[in-house]
């Protein structure tokens, strides 16, 4: 079968009951053309936005002794099914392997590296030469920003998906009928840096923290591109990753009074190639693995990779994705960071030519570019995997 790709012009799609049009040398049925069908975007208005009550200032009210109506979700028991068994079997990476490890050493570990992609799409990563203390003081500064006042935060909540400062609570309140306990502070640091400027060091911390990580996801993608059968430089030369989108996300989950009845995020896999995540040394991140959620603890001083969508359109589904979730705790406040590496927003991802035109494989994803990608899915409520299946052939 001939397969003939139409993209439509970016300012199209997202304002476009069709996603993306595909046009086949045979006709789609209605049930083939359903799935190019996206929800359409909608964005908070400034009434929603100035009454927006950060989920911080809900745990700390006093005398909260059950979480309130329009934060409490019901859960299936597959929702709630956690796997028993112990996590030893999730895959860890040696960096250094990578960067000063001897040629059979790295050639190893790019095979291990290719496996965990394969087998889990996650992978534990050691010694990846981001100092521990920047690490530290870096989720402290996160820390002193959600202890702003709600004022200072709301100088910072911005309007537009794409505004390169957001604060705000849930994920996209907007189009939700309950809420995620869970405040964000998202900032865009590449190709252009920039920050909130409080509290006092925090921007500068940042910075330094923002170009180390990038430096690691960088080096992890050029041994992906070589464990996939491509040039080390593929990715980082196809992606235009010298003006690569990087986000800088931190969560804040406070303790919650019934933790079984809410989310800190549901379900979902993130939009760009590779996401760094670390945290503040409480549990809450957990993983689908084989159908059931398995809880993630770091090892101490490492980063949890999760492979992310546009890796997934690029391998045309040899690496995929790993569905996630936050959950949280009724003691304790949990800090996340995950630091999102994507392709230059202008770019269009596709299955890569050479893992497809080889007579067995065809495209599995349509082409599109990773800005649609990331308004699209911003721009409507976290719904699993759905934003990818809407552009699988």
């Amino acid at each position: 079968m001939a397969f003939l790709f139409t993209l439509y012009p970016q300012s199209l799609i997202c304002n476009s009951p069709l996603y993306l049009s595909l046009s086949l040398s045979l006709s789609l049925s209605p049930s083939e053309s359903s799935m190019a069908a996206i929800p359409q975007p909608s964005q908070p208005s400034p009434t929603q936005i100035s009454k927006m009550t950060y989920i911080k200032k809900v745990a700390e009210s006093p005398g909260l002794t059950s979480v309130p109506s329009s934060y409490a979700f019901t859960l299936s028991p597959n929702d709630q099914a956690v796997s028993e068994g112990p996590e030893d079997s999730i895959p860890i990476i040696d960096f250094s392997l990578l960067t000063s490890g001897t040629p059979d050493q790295r050639s190893q570990l790019i095979q291990e590296l290719g496996q965990a992609c394969k087998d889990w799409g996650f992978f534990k990563l050691i010694n990846h030469g981001v100092p521990e203390s920047l690490i530290e003081a870096t989720i402290e500064g996160i820390r002193g920003f959600f202890n702003l006042t709600d004022e200072e935060k709301r100088e910072f909540e911005g309007k537009n998906l794409l505004d390169p400062i957001r604060c705000g609570t849930s994920f996209n309140t907007s189009t939700e009928q309950v809420f995620y306990w869970r405040d964000y502070l998202k900032v865009v640091v590449h190709p252009e840096f920039h920050f909130p400027d409080k509290p006092a060091g925090f921007s500068e911390l940042s910075l330094e923290y923002c170009k180390r990580t990038r430096g690691v996801a960088r080096e992890l993608l050029k041994a992906i591109s070589e464990s996939l059968g491509l040039e080390p430089f593929y990715i980082e030369k196809v992606m235009n990753l010298d003006k690569s989108f990087q986000m800088f996300a931190a969560n804040f989950y406070p303790p919650c009074p019934q933790p079984e009845l809410a989310m800190g995020l549901p379900p979902h896999s993130d939009h760009g190639l590779l996401s760094l995540v670390t945290h503040n040394g409480i549990g809450g991140f957990q993983l689908q693995h084989n159908g059931m959620w398995v809880n993630v603890n770091a090892i101490p001083n490492s980063f949890l990779v999760n492979i992310a969508d546009q890796l997934e359109i690029l391998s045309n589904g040899k690496y995929k994705s790993i569905l996630h979730r936050a959950v949280v705790n009724k003691k304790v406040t949990r800090i996340s960071l995950v630091m999102t590496n994507g392709p230059s927003l202008d770019k269009i991802v596709n299955p890569a030519p050479e893992l497809v035109n080889n007579g067995i494989d065809q495209p599995a994803y349509h082409g599109i570019t990773y800005k649609e990608y990331f308004q699209c899915q911003q721009s409507n409520s976290l719904d699993g995997k759905g934003n990818l299946d809407r552009i699988r052939i």
